[in-house]
């Protein structure tokens, strides 16, 4: 584990090797976010019965989304007159930090985990919903209307969705008995958590749905409508930081999903033969390919039927799978 490692290496080497083991896991999640895009283009356009990118880098446009980036970072950065100007630079960067923060507490192996904290769980949804400041201070800053009821709309939304995602886990603390993610992973060696909280892992996709601004559940972006919401007046690399907070949080959540009801990486049926990280692998990208999947079918939602499902539908369901499961726990003492 790298904390082993940190603890073995003398003091004045410890932020050299620290420091250079978050810029391997930055290349290694921005690498994600490029190719994680453009197998979602692809992916999108077979469904949809119609080509993906496929001109730069071969016919499988394999360098379509490297030239989409260099495009971005090469555009001039318009910031318009009327704009809070310290606010609006700052906003992309408060949306961005709490995604890439998050990593550090989640255990990717049994070997590769940057911090076993005992309430990594807890870290990771509280410094997550710092990002709803970063949308809302956007929107605001613009000085545009549209962009404010964007920023209000994103803020509405994360919050009313986040307290669901946060009840549909206390289930699986309570069987755990730990927020502490390795001993999550630990305790489901005999039984994954996606089977033992069926309820609250399907109330927790659907949240997180949400959390990530994707459809159905896209009302702060609305990607394919005239004003795109609270970044309306954001151009070149400002833009893209909104954009890539976005994708490292679909990252983030499908690891977290991966850690707290797949199982991480233990191997199923037996299969203990392959390697732990092969599993976890494999987990995660089945749970990427379903965020994509459902992108690709289902519309989105109303406004008005989005709050209503999630404080009138996910928080009652969430509220009753927490009776549901100390009722069992304590009846068949688990």
């Amino acid at each position: 584990m790298i904390e082993d490692l940190l603890q073995s290496s003398p003091g004045w080497a410890n932020f050299g090797i620290f420091f250079l083991l978050a810029v391997v896991l930055l290349l290694v999640v921005l690498g994600f976010v490029t190719y994680g895009i453009l197998a979602e283009r692809k992916v999108m356009g077979f469904m949809q019965l119609r080509h993906g990118p496929n001109q730069v880098g071969g016919r499988w446009g394999l360098l379509q989304t490297v030239a989409d980036v260099l495009k971005l970072l090469l555009k001039e950065d318009i910031i318009p007159k009327a704009v809070d100007r310290p606010l609006f630079i700052l906003a992309p960067v408060i949306a961005f930090a709490p995604s890439f923060m998050v990593l550090a507490t989640l255990p990717f192996t049994d070997k590769f985990q940057f911090a076993d904290i005992g309430v990594g769980l807890l870290y990771y949804i509280a410094v997550s919903g710092l990002t709803v400041f970063g949308m809302l201070l956007g929107g605001w800053a613009s000085n545009n209307k549209y962009a404010l009821l964007g920023g209000m709309r994103a803020a509405a939304q994360m919050i009313s969705y986040e307290i669901p995602l946060v009840m549909s886990v206390l289930g699986v603390i309570l069987l755990s008995g730990s927020l502490n993610l390795n001993e999550i992973v630990a305790r489901q060696e005999h039984g994954w958590f996606m089977f033992l909280q069926p309820i609250g892992f399907i109330v927790f996709f659907i949240a997180s749905i949400a959390e990530l601004n994707r459809t159905p559940f896209d009302l702060p972006e609305s990607e394919n409508e005239l004003v795109a919401g609270f970044h309306v007046e954001y151009s070149g690399f400002r833009w893209a930081f909104f954009m890539l907070s976005e994708y490292v949080y679909l990252f983030g959540m499908s690891t977290l999903i991966t850690v707290v009801f797949l199982g991480g990486w233990l191997a199923p049926f037996g299969l203990t033969f392959i390697p732990g990280a092969i599993w976890f692998a494999l987990k995660f990208s089945v749970v990427v390919f379903v965020y994509i999947w459902l992108r690709s079918t289902l519309p989105r939602f109303r406004a008005d039927r989005l709050m209503e499902f999630g404080w009138k539908v996910l928080l009652p369901i969430a509220l009753a799978n927490i009776f549901l499961t100390a009722i069992l726990k304590t009846i068949f003492g688990a």
